[in-house]
């Protein structure tokens, strides 16, 4: 399957030199003279790279095919991290850096989403939003009550994520893993 650069919108990938990409950013831009273009902003999905480049709106790429897995985390030797497909019940070791930006709010057994790109994983995601409990802060000073006051407090997972002055180790917590941000206690 082909795009051309005129049907570019966020969140569409293709290939350039048989690498995959994912759409940032367009903008269609017509001057006052010479030929239209297409402003792009794109990420290499392999390796985060980000690229700005014009295109002419007939140039053509092939579409990247990305493929989205739900697999549990299973455990960590200390280099590798093993998920399963909780459908064929294989198993697939990942190394840290394509595991980093998920594995702090993953716990064994807990499930993500794994990218993968002609049948190679690239990509673990978390869960948009984890619930996990407090293991370590300081406690909080009985009569603080200015608002937005935050401390750092670390997570089952290891993550330290900023949380106000009122939770108290073993509250369970929830986080919105996007942004690194405390939501909310759990209930």
């Amino acid at each position: 399957m082909v795009i051309h650069a005129s049907d570019f919108k966020r969140g569409i990938t293709f290939e350039v030199d048989g690498v995959p990409h994912v759409i940032l950013d367009f903008q269609h831009v017509k001057p006052g003279k010479g030929a239209a273009f297409v402003r792009t902003k794109y990420k290499n999905i392999i390796t985060g790279a980000t690229r700005e480049e014009a295109f002419h709106p007939d140039t053509k790429f092939p579409k990247a095919h990305i493929e989205t897995k739900q697999m549990q985390y299973l455990y960590s030797d200390g280099e590798l991290y093993y998920f399963m497909d909780a459908e064929t019940y294989d198993q697939v070791p990942l190394m840290f850096d394509q595991v980093e930006d998920a594995i702090m709010y993953l716990r064994e057994n807990d499930f993500a989403q794994i990218k993968f790109y002609k049948g190679s994983a690239f990509l673990v995601e978390a869960p948009n939003f984890v619930t996990l409990e407090v293991t370590e802060t300081e406690p909080g000073i009985k009569g603080d009550t200015a608002t937005n006051v935050t401390k750092a407090a670390t997570v089952e997972t290891g993550a330290i994520i900023q949380v106000p002055i009122f939770i108290e180790v073993g509250e369970i917590i929830q986080i919105d893993t996007r942004t690194g941000e405390y939501l909310s206690r759990a209930k």
